[in-house]
């Protein structure tokens, strides 16, 4: 079984419900006929009944076990209205203003999970990550001891022995364009959240550098050495170690000769990447080099699981988003 067969069988064991916003988009709709039939997620799909079942109908898809939710119909709307008013007054949201949010899929979504009526959310086959992100920022919010959101691709690299037979977390690609140090050090913990989560490894972290134990000076590998020590500090029972570069961290031979005291170098199966420049550049040219498989982004921080989709995303990119959201702690 590979990993996304897995992945797919975990998520079934755990009985969970996700809402799916965007439920006139096609490959959504077969999307969640896929995740019904395989029984990998109850899904909810939001929008018009009428407008849903058309494209059920041109897609061939079935839907019987499908829940699909009209928000401006919901006898919940109104709870949701309020919900969403209370977390937001103080920043001068009216009522009325929630009721007419609370009419967009995106939020009535998130006002789904955040009620615990859902157990996560996927979206952004049609809208744009700020459009997903921004309720489930105001709504759901991070989760307690984290201050910012990160976005973490598996890597699955094919014929590779480095990171675990190949596997390794990638991270932060697709989030914060220049973290703080306390930043990168929250994000080598949710990153040892989902590589424990989602693929089942034992986290081995490398924090990513041009440098590797003082090899190279400059407040670039300083923001990088603090990292660590902030990281060892508030999570002890993470194996890290930094700052190294990407060939001591994935190359034993290479570890071993410029870092010979890390227990961890040469042995790393998730990379925390020193910025958002170097991480999405990084996970794209292994992508299309290496010919690896990139699941995700997936979101890491929230207080529940909100996960966005790439516009030009597949029907399986959706099926696997929604079971890796399913798995996320």
């Amino acid at each position: 079984m590979n990993l996304v067969e897995t992945i797919r069988a975990k998520a079934r064991s755990k009985g969970a419900t996700i809402v799916l916003p965007e439920g006139t988009e096609e490959r959504t709709v077969q999307a969640a006929g896929i995740l019904t039939r395989e029984k990998i997620a109850k899904v909810i799909l939001l929008g018009p009944k009428e407008e849903v079942e058309a494209v059920t109908q041109k897609t061939g898809t079935d839907l019987r076990e499908v829940q699909i939710i009209n928000p401006l119909q919901s006898e919940k709307f109104e709870q949701y209205a309020e919900t969403l008013y209370e977390l937001r007054k103080h920043k001068g949201l009216s009522l009325e203003e929630a009721r007419e949010l609370t009419k967009n899929p995106l939020y009535f979504g998130t006002l789904m999970v955040k009620n615990d009526d859902a157990d996560g959310m996927v979206a952004g086959a049609q809208n744009t990550t700020g459009d997903v992100l921004r309720p489930a920022l105001q709504i759901i919010k991070t989760e307690k001891g984290i201050s910012s959101v990160s976005g973490a691709f598996i890597m699955i690299v094919p014929d590779c022995e480095y990171g675990e037979n190949g596997v390794m977390v990638f991270a932060d690609c697709a989030v914060n364009p220049n973290p703080t140090a306390e930043q990168l050090a929250e994000n080598a913990y949710l990153s040892s959240k989902t590589a424990r989560a989602i693929v089942g490894m034992e986290p081995k972290i490398g924090m990513l550098s041009f440098s590797t134990k003082g090899s190279a000076k400059h407040e670039l590998v300083d923001k990088v050495v603090k990292a660590v020590g902030i990281a060892k500090e508030r999570y002890p029972e993470l194996q890290i170690d930094g700052e190294l570069q990407a060939d001591a961290a994935l190359v034993p031979k290479v570890g071993k000769s410029k870092a010979p005291n890390s227990e961890i170098a040469g042995k790393v199966n998730v990379l925390i990447f020193p910025d958002l420049q170097a991480g999405n550049i990084g996970y794209k040219l292994v992508q299309r080099l290496a010919k690896a498989e990139a699941l995700g982004p997936i979101l890491q921080g929230m207080a529940k699981p909100v996960n966005d989709l790439s516009r030009g995303c597949s029907v399986d990119d959706i099926v696997n988003t929604v079971a890796m959201t399913v798995l996320q702690e």
